[in-house]
């Protein structure tokens, strides 16, 4: 049961992403921005009727799409939306490292449910899901910065996921190194 709520889950989130692309390609990043709102909408209201909640990332993504989508249509301006994965990656780092500054792990606090880590493992995955979350903002800026829309949204559906998951699948070691029964 809990497997099939995760895998719900990730469909709700990656949907939108998945029409974004595929609108762009078609119609072009200002169309693919609205489809992009409009399905996030969507997303929200269908994991809190399926779910009966809304994950905190998925709240967090929700609101900046809303917010640059808004602004890229109303300027109609790429450059708002280009900016949004940057910032959202920038958010989680900062959130993270001041968690662990503040001898508040997040990423504990969020996640101790489903993984059982020592102290220090604790430390350690956050410290490098944040310098993760780094990474990924510096690599969405040289992105959109240095090549075509159509190169960004394409790495943005097809670069970002792929690096996400094979960051979590390196994780695993760690993980068992510092795992508690």
């Amino acid at each position: 049961m809990e497997e099939k709520k995760s895998i719900i889950k990730s469909l709700i989130e990656v949907i939108p992403l998945i029409l974004f692309f595929i609108a762009n390609a078609k119609y072009g990043i200002i169309v693919a921005t609205k489809i992009f709102v409009i399905t996030t909408l969507i997303a929200l209201v269908v994991s809190y009727l399926h779910l009966k909640k809304v994950s905190t990332p998925l709240l967090i993504t929700s609101f900046l799409v809303l917010i640059f989508g808004g602004l890229t249509i109303f300027f109609k301006d790429p450059t708002f939306i280009k900016l949004k994965p940057t910032i959202v990656y920038l958010l989680f780092s900062s959130f993270l490292f001041l968690g662990l500054k503040l001898k508040k792990n997040f990423l504990k606090i969020y996640l101790s449910s489903l993984i059982k880590l020592n102290n220090l493992g604790w430390d350690i995955l956050t410290k490098r899901w944040s310098l993760f979350f780094l990474a990924m903002a510096i690599l969405n800026e040289i992105i959109w910065r240095n090549f075509s829309t159509d190169f960004w949204v394409s790495f943005k559906v097809f670069g970002f996921l792929p690096l996400t998951i094979i960051f979590m699948m390196l994780q695993n070691g760690l993980m068992k190194k510092y795992s508690i029964k």
